[in-house]
Formats: C-alpha cells, structure tokens, sequence
C-alpha cells in the first residue's frame, strides 16, 4: 500500500478516535446534566408543594378556630390569608359547607358558588395536590375541619405560581448550555490531541514496516507505548526472526544444492579432460575411467532424485496416495534390500513386531522415509554392530523405533540432523556416502501422514529413532 493510502486510514483512525471521544464524553454528561436538571425541577415543584401545604394547613386550622366561616370580616383571617397569598405569588378562596366562595384573593369569585370535582372529593375527606405544567402553577384543596365534630365545614383552595422555579429552571438550562459548548470545545481539542498521541505508536511502525518492505532491514521494532503495540513489536520480531532463520536457510540450501551438483560434474570432467590429454590409453584405463564417471552421474542421479522428492513433499498433502499397507511387509522388504549394505560391515539386522499392523499409508513415500531411517543406521554405524528395528500399535497410532550401536550424533548437533544437506560431521568429502537429504526426505514424509518423529542419541554409544504415525489417515 502507498503512503497515501496509509495516510487516509490513519486520517480515518484518528476521525474514528475523535468520535468515539466525543460520543464517550458527550452523551454521558448530556445525560448526566439532564438527570440534574430536571431532578432539580421536580425537587423545586416538590418543595414549594410542601411549603405550601403546610402553610395551607396552619391556614385552615386558624380558620377552624375562629368564626371566620360566617363572619369574613374578621380583618386578622383577612390579613393572614393575603399575606399568604402573596408570600406564594398566588390565590387563596375559602368556600364554605355550601360551596360558596366567601374569600377570594383576586376578588373574582367571591359569593360565587363552585362546585368541582376537586372540591368535592376533598368535602369527602380526600386532599388533592395537582401540577399544572403547561401554566405553571400549583392547585391543592385543603378541609377545614370542625375541631369538635371533626366534620369538613369549608374548603381552603390554594394556587401558587411556580413561575420563578421555572424562571431558575430556564437559567440554569441557558448556563449548562454554555458550559456544554465550554466542555465541547474543550473535549475536541483534547479528543484530537490524544487521537494523534495515540495513532503515533502505529505510524511509526507502519513506517518501520515501510523500510523492511523496501528491502532495509534494520533494528528490531520497539514500540513500547501500550500493550497492543509492545505485543505487535514483539509478535513482528519473532516473525522477522523466523523470516531470516528461512532466508538463511534457503541461502545455505541453494550453496549446498550448487555444491553438490557441482562437484559430480567437476569430477566427471577431471576424468574427461584426463582421458581426452593421455595418448594410447588402455582399455583397462579408459574402462577405469568410465566406471568412476558412471559412479558420478549415479551420485548426480541420486542427488537430483532426492531433490524432485523433496519438492514433492513440500506440497499439499492432497498429492498423497493413501492404501491400505501391511507394514509388517513393508519393514521385511526394507530389510531384505538393506540387509546386502548390513553384511558388509557385518551388521546384525533384528526386526521385532508385536502384532500385525495394517494401516492408510501412501506406500511409496512411507517405504521410502523409513528406508532412510535404516539405511542411515546401517551406514553409520560400526563393524560387527547391530540395528533393532521394533513395530507396535495400540487403537489409535502405530510405532516404529530404530535403534543402532553406531557412531551417534554430538549432543549439540541433534537438532540440526533434518535440515536439508546437514551432515554431522559437516564435511562433503566424508567417507560415509550421502548428500544430508535422507533424514529431511524422512521427516517431511511422516509429517505429510499427520505423525512425528523424535530422536535420541548419544555420541559413540548410538543413536534411536522413534515414528509414531496414526493408523488411520484424516485429512
């Protein structure tokens, strides 16, 4: 990807970060402020109800006690009524047993009759409380009660105006408005500072990654910042070092493959050059000759042949060919061709089986990883040595061990021996023939068949080799 597109998704990560900010910060504090708001509203409402009621009820008591109800010329009930009304910006009316208004503040009503449901539940003995939203005002009856009979003799109806609660209702909407334009303001500059402070660590990887793409492989990445950012360092370190153990790899694969191929040929043509430079050669010479350049080009053939099968191994194990194989047979066989290399050195062969085993194998690559196996026990062994070859199984895998008393392998070398073109002694011109392909050909064919093969050897005194592959094949 180039620079400009990586510019315009960190464009849209910083946007995305800007905005989840804001939505963290606004929406809870709009919720917050309005939760404030209106509880400080219906807290208000609800205070100024309660003062009322109260101040209604010491009202309606005084009432009671006095002959106001039939004498409203008493001047001290009179005062006290208005100065209540004024005190809550509203309107008192007494109404008697008759629903008659005898008093009414605004002088509207009085010796009027009223008859509503209101003061009727509450001539019933029921008190009513209501909150008149759309005019803001308060409307609440209260009895006036007979201190000797207990009897509702009039009504006291009490509205107060709630015109200043909401007067400092509206201010302090107006004034968390303005804060909320304050804290907006301030939460985008500081949601934009961190948007960059955080998408940075990222950028300076991606730009690190941008040099390891051109081919500029530097130091390691350490991006400490977070957690997120130190696990990616860390993950793309161990990736780049994996990436050059391969490169390394493939870089000693190609110079041991030039080398191995080389030097038949380079020995198949210090024999031409020799024959084609001497005069009257024999024909014992010239067949001399000729065997040792035969013997090359089988070396190349051989080499060449464990190359094609490598390569066919390194693709999907799709290309397998599963049957059904009798390894008892399979092993017998093995050791019959491997037996002529083992009278040689005169190498006591042993093959112990503790029951029949047949499996889901491809035969042809099975036969030939485990011929590897004891064929390089064979080879690398010692004169008058033996090789136990061991078959076993229980319900879900079947186990071969190979064991030899040969030369072993040094302790620090164990676990290089299934590289390609490995040899232990790391020389080319050893007198063990061989090219370091048998173990690797081994290894990736018992792989291909979902099993896994371990080693145990100690330098001098031998060296055990343990498969353990399913019986059944899944793909």
């Amino acid at each position: 990807m180039n620079t400009q597109g990586k510019n315009k998704i960190f464009r849209s990560l910083r946007s995305r970060i800007v905005l989840l900010i804001l939505s963290v910060g606004i929406i809870p504090a709009v919720i917050i402020v309005s939760v404030l708001l209106f509880g400080y509203k219906n807290e208000s409402v609800s205070a100024r109800e309660t003062e009322v009621l109260s101040q209604a009820k010491v009202l309606a008591d005084q009432i009671s006690n006095s002959t106001y109800l039939t004498d409203t010329s008493l001047e001290t009930m009179n005062t006290e009524i208005m100065q209540m009304s004024n005190i809550f910006d509203g309107r008192i009316m007494v109404i008697d047993s008759n629903f008659r208004v005898i008093q009414d503040t605004y002088d509207i009503e009085a010796g009027k009759f009223i008859i509503s449901e209101e003061v009727i539940r509450c001539f019933k003995g029921e008190e009513i409380t209501k909150h008149d939203t759309r005019n803001n005002y308060i409307e609440m009856t209260i009895a006036i009660v007979d201190t000797i009979t207990r009897e509702n003799v009039g009504i006291l109806l009490v509205s107060s105006s709630t015109d200043s609660i909401m007067t400092a209702y509206g201010n302090m909407v107006r004034k968390a408005e303005f804060l909320g334009i304050f804290f907006l303001i301030i939460l985008i500059l500081v949601s934009i500072f961190f948007s960059k402070a955080l998408v940075a660590p990222f950028q300076r990887i991606s730009q690190t990654l941008d040099g390891y793409q051109v081919g500029f492989f530097g130091e390691e990445i350490k991006v400490l910042d977070y957690t997120e950012t130190e696990s990616i360092s860390k993950a793309f370190n161990a990736m780049m070092g994996r990436m050059k153990v391969v490169d390394d790899s493939r870089q000693e694969f190609v110079s041991n493959v030039s080398h191995e191929l080389k030097t038949p040929i380079t020995s198949m043509k210090v024999l031409a050059d020799s024959l084609l430079s001497m005069e009257d050669v024999s024909v014992e010479l010239y067949k001399e000759f000729m065997q040792d350049i035969v013997e090359e080009i089988d070396r190349e053939n051989k080499i060449i042949t464990d190359l094609l099968a490598l390569v066919r191994m390194d693709k999907s194990a799709a290309t397998l060919n599963i049957s059904t194989v009798n390894i008892n047979q399979l092993l017998e066989l093995i050791l019959k061709r491997v037996r002529p290399i083992a009278d040689k050195k005169k190498i006591e062969l042993v093959f112990e089986s503790y029951r029949p085993v047949s499996v889901e194998v491809d035969e042809i690559k099975m036969m030939q990883a485990l011929m590897n196996l004891i064929e390089n026990a064979v080879k690398y062994n010692v004169e008058n040595g033996w090789v136990n070859v061991t078959l076993n199984s229980d319900h879900k895998y079947f186990y071969i061990e190979i064991a030899d008393s040969g030369i072993g392998i040094p302790a620090d070398q164990v676990e290089h021996i299934f590289e390609r073109f490995y040899r232990v002694d790391k020389s080319h011109s050893s007198k063990i023939t061989g090219n370091g392909l048998g173990l690797a050909i081994a290894r990736n064919a018992i792989l291909m068949h979902r099993g896994a093969i371990k080693v145990r050897s100690k330098e001098g005194q031998g060296t055990t080799f343990n498969v353990r592959i399913p019986l059944n094949y899944v793909v």
